[in-house]
């Protein structure tokens, strides 16, 4: 007949007790700098799409500056209705390229550069666009052969855009779309009115929220400037590790958001 032979475990040393409640006070600490760099300093973001090229490409890996116009509830994960509207608040500059919480859904970002600040008169006119009446300096940089989304080549304009003020940044300018010509759009007190610069290949305030596009952006829904191009990659995938290194695009590392 067989015996079940009891064991009794030695009681914790006063040591291990010790070192194990470092290790949990250490990441602890470490997860609240993490959430504080979060919400008041820095937050990553990855291209998904290909609306703001030619300066920003699908794939690039950036860093948003929180502080730049102040906080909201959407400088916090989630969102948390905390408080409304914006604290420290900080007006942004026309041709700042922006990350912002979709007005229609308030748990997509999007980011896109600021055309119209509140009071504004936008609109677009046989592809040129007009501020408050007055067309931005426009002049024709290249013309580059790009793959199109659906995989065949075209001609791509590229075009120098200057604003009033001295901000000058390129465009593309692909062929001719409906939001080549636009009504005139008078900016709303308290809210911003964005594009992307690939011009004939963004969805952006040219098209209002009841029709599936961002319309005015809200102050409030600022989350922050993008600054930086920290990496990039064409096409890698999480699941083939040598793409993080062959698909690699170096050149684009640490380059500035202009």
């Amino acid at each position: 007949m067989s015996q079940h032979v009891q064991t009794a475990e030695a009681p914790a040393k006063p040591g291990a007790v010790k070192e194990t409640v470092e290790i949990v006070k250490t990441i602890v600490y470490a997860l609240a700098i993490a959430l504080v760099i979060r919400v008041l300093l820095f937050q990553p973001f990855t291209i998904p799409s290909a609306s703001m090229e030619p300066n920003l490409l699908v794939g690039d890996y950036i860093i948003v500056s929180k502080y730049s116009y102040g906080y909201s509830k959407h400088s916090i994960p989630f969102s948390p209705p905390l408080f409304e509207g914006r604290i420290f608040e900080r007006t942004p500059e026309r041709g700042d390229v922006i990350v912002f919480k979709l007005p229609s859904d308030g748990k997509k970002d999007y980011i896109k550069r600021l055309i119209g600040l509140p009071g504004d008169r936008i609109q677009v006119r046989d592809g040129a666009l007009y501020i408050n009446g007055a067309p931005a300096k426009r002049e024709v940089a290249a013309a580059v052969l790009e793959e199109s989304p659906f995989g065949e080549a075209r001609m791509v304009k590229r075009v120098r855009e200057t604003f009033p003020g001295g901000k000058s940044f390129v465009t593309n300018d692909s062929t001719e779309s409906d939001m080549d010509n636009t009504p005139e759009f008078v900016v709303p007190a308290g809210h911003y009115f964005f594009m992307g610069d690939n011009r004939d290949n963004s969805l952006d305030s040219r098209v209002g929220e009841d029709a599936g596009g961002v319309g005015f952006v809200p102050a409030e829904n600022l989350q922050g400037k993008a600054q930086v191009v920290l990496l990039s990659w064409d096409k890698a995938s999480l699941f083939q590790p040598w793409t993080w290194f062959t698909r690699a695009r170096p050149e684009r590392f640490l380059q500035l958001v202009k």
